[in-house]
């Protein structure tokens, strides 16, 4: 095992501690550090530019993203289809949970800033319905939850959502409820389960997936279904 205090480093020498400490443990990888979804991206191992490090705002994203994973958990065991375990994108970085219809998705596009298309098109090969917690930036300056459907249907962007705070950002093509909105709710838990549900029947209502067969009711989640 190796560790080391994360305070003091820049991005360069904070990459060059992980790859000397891999190395140590006789752990050889070969990566492009070059970083995705950013503007003006440098590589990882040159990067001296970017060296502070706040530990308190650290300490609160941690406690942000426990609490999303939790509640992103519970709504994850309401779906029988495929669904992604809840991950972390090192892109953009946002925590997000996926689920998938089953059915094959028009091409993506691509054109996602500093993101291989290759990437994009493999991501988004089948219908999706995702949703997720990110820290902001850009279009929505505030940490956020967001909920979106590829390929978006006909009527989705349209269809009433809840809680009352949540509303549909046309720039990102996603619904968006902001994070201050479940901290000062009286029921986080309850709304931001509100507004993972409500966004996804939205889509899936839209785009007439088969519901009957793809959910099931809420359960624990590690804990085996009573048949």
């Amino acid at each position: 095992m190796r560790q080391f205090a994360l305070a003091g480093h820049s991005v360069a020498s904070f990459y060059s501690a992980v790859m000397a400490a891999l190395a140590e443990l006789d752990i050889h990888v070969a990566i492009d550090d070059m970083p995705n979804e950013l503007p003006d991206p440098i590589r990882f191992s040159e990067d001296r530019l970017h060296a502070s490090y706040d530990a308190g705002a650290v300490r609160r994203f941690q406690q942000i993203l426990l609490n999303a994973d939790r509640i992103f958990k519970v709504f994850r065991t309401g779906f029988l289809g495929k669904a992604s375990p809840v991950h972390f994108f090192w892109g953009s970085f946002d925590l997000a949970v996926t689920r998938f219809s089953g059915r094959r998705a028009p091409r993506h596009p691509g054109g996602v800033p500093h993101l291989a298309d290759a990437v994009a098109c493999e991501a988004y090969s089948h219908e999706v319905s995702s949703a997720g917690f990110w820290p902001g930036s850009g279009a929505i300056d505030y940490p956020a939850f967001y909920s979106y459907a590829y390929p978006e249907p006909k009527g989705f962007r349209s269809t009433p959502v809840r809680p009352d705070a949540a509303f549909f950002n046309e720039t990102l093509g996603e619904f968006i409820l902001p994070y201050d909105a479940v901290r000062t709710a009286k029921d986080p838990d309850h709304a931001l389960l509100a507004f993972l549900q409500s966004t996804y029947d939205a889509a899936a209502d839209a785009a007439k997936w088969d519901r009957q067969s793809l959910e099931c009711a809420t359960g624990m989640p590690g804990v085996a279904r009573q048949i």
